[in-house]
This record gives structure tokens, C-alpha cells and sequence, in this order.
């Protein structure tokens, strides 16, 4: 199996993200970059649409917009599916599956059987295309049900470093660590938690060093968990706490209030509380995000499942479709200090798409089209407010089922708010985030058709420290229109952009 054995993955239809061209997928697993490629492996149907038979799919690019999809990696058996994981080259072969000319590359998955979740290997030495499940597989079992989605990485002590595995206990909300020398043998280092948004069982944990605003001497170490249901817009949900990791254990640099038990129980938190807390995404359709192992720190790369729990199976209504979900842009990472101290993370997109013409929204009352059409499309709106109360920009504007992105400028929040005609249970409604710089409209919006029924929208606004991702029903007429609301907008530009 070569990078160039299957054509590349459809080009219509989505256009700058990646979706398989057939079957079920949701969590991205084992992202790596190795030998110029940017591997992404994830959880996969193999034989239909419905979440079942969970095996790793597999598709590789070389600059993260256009994919090759290959042959599933990782196959179920009558033993246990393959749940999420990660995988990581094991440059120094500390693992003896491959040489040290030719390093392998070695995969940590849960292998999930009914009531027994543990901790499994494969391994490939062809560069991600053939693997093998290892023999001595389970290499890690707590004997438990919920004890799932490990993400290893290479921790440097100043020696010959080790490997350091960040797993999950779901159910008690916990993040456990684990060390190896050879990836197969693990003893237990620590854990965090239950701590912070527990509204929800945790899954897909990551956590990783950046540098605070690009000062090496300065760095801190991010720890991602995501949750289901409890998110910040309702059902699945990922937040982010930053801190210290020593090798050993991770010490957040804010403490999380510890749960109590009755809340563990009703997993109830209110919207208050939940915006105290980090959070990579607000909007409803961004979780599971994992970042890329064989990148340098300054290169970290985020890529999440955009679809939500609460829906997921329904979407597109109809059974028929080829295919379901979709994953998000890839997200460049990084880390900035406010001016209260608070390191907050940012997000960039990691593909480019060029403007193709500008419009100046300076002094304009009432609505303007930027846009028309279905596909795939980037805008950037760049203003301050004037006299007006609000922006506003309408999709399908001709519709009063339509879908609204609003920035108030008295409550300082963007607000989306979509339509659920021909959408299941749960899907309509309004997510929203709260700006620091009330006066600004920077955004920059990114929209893309995953198929027939179903479009996508990534908003990043305040530098990329707040990000909004929300799936939206695909409607036969699309309009972009933008309207300043109780007066007019001053320094105000629209950029279009088309890939």
C-alpha cells in the first residue's frame, strides 16, 4: 500500500475538509506526521452509516486540505472493537518492532468488549498503511468497563526521556498517566480530576507544551478533555486547562473547583459556571480534538469530529447517504497571556484559501450581498462598530429559516443561531461567546457543504482565543448578506474567498 493506491477523496463535496466517501466515522485517532505526510486515522464503519464495527479508518495529505483516503489501518474482531487512540514514531525503535534506519510506527488504541475496556498495540512498519496487532495486547488493563482513549507522547527528563500515556477513567471523570520505556510495559504515574466541567463522562484526553506569545522560556503545558454531554453549547463538548506537567504530574495553574458527589451524580452545571472554564470550541459541533505527534511545538495542530452526540446518527436523516460527519479544519495551536495573567489558547486554520475581491461596508445602512451560492467559502469581516448595535450576517437570507451569525455590541457576544427544518430532535437553537474587545468585529468564517443536507460553519473571531463550529441544514438558494443593525459600521471591509 502506497500514499498514491486510491484516488484522492471526493472534491465537491466537502472542499476543504476531510469526510470518508462512504460509512460512519466520528473521533480522529492517531494523528501523526511522518516522512512528509500528515497521517489521519480514525473511527470508522466499515460495512454501513450506523455507529458499530468501530475500526480505523485512514487517510493521508500532504498540506492538511486535499486527502488520499486508504484502506482501513485497524480492523475489529470478534474479540473487541477498535476505539480511539494514538500513535507515535518510535524514533530510537525502544519498542523492537522495527530498526533504528527504519523506525516503526506503533499504535495505542482502547480495545473495547462489552463491560472490559483496556489498552491494546499495533504496529506498522511500511509507514501507516499495514499494521499489526501485537501479540501481548492487552499492554495496559485496569479491569475496568470505561477506561479508554489513550494519547501517548515522548516526554523529554533532560536523559533519554520516556514515553507518557494520558488515558481516561470516563465514567469517574479522571485523566490517568501512565509511563513506559517500550511502549508495551506501563506503571501508573498519576491523575487529575474530577475537576471543572463534569457534566458529562470524560473521553479523547490530549496534552502537549506551547510556548506563551513564542517565548521559549516560557512554556506551559495544555491538557484537552473532552466531554459527553456537558459542553458549553449543549451535549458534546471539549475544554482546555493549562498548567505544569514535571514528568510525573499535571498541577493546572488555575485550580478547577473539586465536584461534589451529588453533582458527579447529576452532572448539572449552569452556563455561569461553565464559562469560568477553557473551552477549544463554543459552538455545538466540535469534539473529540487530538493534536499531531512528529510536529515541532511552534506547528501544534488540532483536528476535531464536527458533529455533536446528540444528533450524530441522524444526520442527514436519511439512512441512505453515502456517508456521515465530517472532521473540522485543522487547527493550529498556540498560547497567548491576557492582561489578568490568564493563558488562553488560540486557534488559527491551518489551509489558506486567498481572497478573491473586497467589499467596503464603511458607512453602509441596511444589508449588503457579499456572496451567493452553495459549496464552500471563506469571509473575513473586519470593522468597529460606529453607531450600529449589532452585525449581522444572514445565510439564506431569503428564508425565515435561515441561519444568523450576530455580534451585539452592548453584550459583547456573537451569537449563532440555526434553523432545524428537516433536522432531527436537539438541533435547532442558538449557541454564543462573550468577546474581551466589545468595539471589534474581526471575523473570519468558513463555510463548506459535507453533502446534500448538511453545510458547516468555523467562525474564529478575537485572533482565534474564541472559535465557533456549528453544523447547518444546506438550503437551495444561498445568500451572504451583511447588515449593520441601528446605524452603520466605520473601517468595515468584507473579504470572499474560494477554493
Amino acid at each position: 500500500m502506497t500514499p498514491t493506491d486510491l484516488p484522492p477523496v471526493r472534491t465537491t463535496r466537502p472542499r476543504v475538509h476531510f469526510a470518508p466517501r462512504s460509512n460512519w466515522m466520528n473521533d480522529p485517532n492517531g494523528l501523526v506526521f511522518h516522512d512528509g505526510l500528515y497521517h489521519l486515522y480514525f473511527q470508522y464503519n466499515p460495512h454501513g452509516v450506523e455507529h458499530a464495527n468501530l475500526s480505523w479508518g485512514h487517510a493521508t495529505s500532504t498540506d492538511l486540505a486535499r486527502w488520499t483516503e486508504h484502506d482501513p489501518a485497524i480492523l475489529w474482531d470478534d474479540d473487541a472493537q477498535i476505539f480511539s487512540g494514538s500513535v507515535v514514531v518510535d524514533h530510537g525503535n525502544t519498542s523492537g518492532f522495527g530498526t533504528a534506519e527504519r523506525p516503526p510506527l506503533v499504535a495505542l488504541y482502547t480495545a473495547a468488549a462489552p463491560g472490559h475496556q483496556a489498552q491494546a498495540l499495533a504496529y506498522s512498519t511500511d509507514g501507516g498503511y499495514v499494521w499489526t496487532k501485537y501479540d501481548g495486547n492487552p499492554v495496559l488493563d485496569r479491569g475496568t468497563s470505561d477506561f479508554r482513549d489513550p494519547k501517548v507522547f515522548r516526554y523529554d527528563d533532560g536523559g533519554d526521556g520516556y514515553w507518557v500515556m494520558v488515558a481516561v477513567e470516563a465514567q469517574d471523570r479522571q485523566v490517568l498517566f501512565h509511563r513506559s520505556d517500550d511502549l508495551k510495559t506501563w506503571t501508573f504515574l498519576s491523575s487529575y480530576g474530577p475537576a471543572g466541567p463534569v457534566g458529562g463522562v470524560w473521553e479523547c484526553p490530549d496534552m502537549f507544551p506551547l510556548a506563551v506569545d513564542g517565548d521559549d522560556d516560557d512554556v506551559r503545558w495544555v491538557l484537552l478533555i473532552s466531554l459527553n454531554p456537558g459542553g458549553i453549547a449543549g451535549g458534546s463538548g471539549t475544554h482546555y486547562v493549562v498548567g505544569d506537567f514535571d514528568g510525573t504530574t499535571f498541577r493546572a495553574s488555575v485550580p478547577h473547583p473539586v465536584p461534589t458527589r451529588a453533582l458527579l451524580r447529576e452532572g448539572s452545571q449552569s452556563r455561569d459556571e461553565l464559562e469560568r472554564y477553557g473551552w477549544i470550541d463554543f459552538g455545538p459541533d466540535c469534539y473529540a480534538g487530538v493534536t499531531f505527534d512528529g510536529l515541532s511545538r511552534g506547528e501544534r495542530t488540532l483536528i476535531a469530529w464536527m458533529d455533536n452526540w446528540k444528533y450524530a446518527g441522524r444526520i442527514p436523516t436519511d439512512d441512505s447517504e453515502e456517508h456521515r460527519s465530517a472532521m473540522t479544519l485543522p487547527r493550529r495551536l498556540s498560547l497567548t497571556r491576557d492582561e489578568a495573567g490568564v493563558e488562553r489558547l488560540r486557534q488559527q486554520p491551518a489551509v489558506a484559501l486567498e481572497p478573491r475581491g473586497s467589499t467596503d461596508l464603511s458607512g453602509v445602512a441596511g444589508g449588503v450581498a457579499l456572496a451567493e451560492g452553495a459549496g464552500a467559502v471563506r469571509i473575513s469581516v473586519a470593522a468597529t462598530f460606529g453607531d450600529a448595535q449589532s452585525v449581522e450576517l444572514r445565510i439564506d437570507s431569503t428564508s425565515d429559516d435561515g441561519v444568523v451569525i450576530r455580534q451585539d455590541r452592548a453584550s459583547g457576544r456573537i451569537e449563532l443561531v440555526r434553523a432545524g427544518a428537516g433536522m432531527p430532535s436537539g438541533f435547532r437553537g442558538s449557541s454564543s461567546m462573550a468577546l474581551e474587545r466589545r468595539d471589534e468585529i474581526r471575523w473570519d468564517l468558513w463555510i463548506d457543504d459535507l453533502n446534500e443536507r448538511v453545510s458547516s460553519v468555523e467562525l474564529f473571531a478575537q485572533n482565534g482565543e474564541r472559535v465557533l463550529t456549528a453544523l447547518i441544514p444546506v438550503a437551495s438558494l444561498r445568500t451572504y448578506t451583511v447588515t449593520a443593525v441601528g446605524g452603520t459600521l466605520q473601517e468595515a471591509r468584507a473579504d470572499v474567498a474560494e477554493p
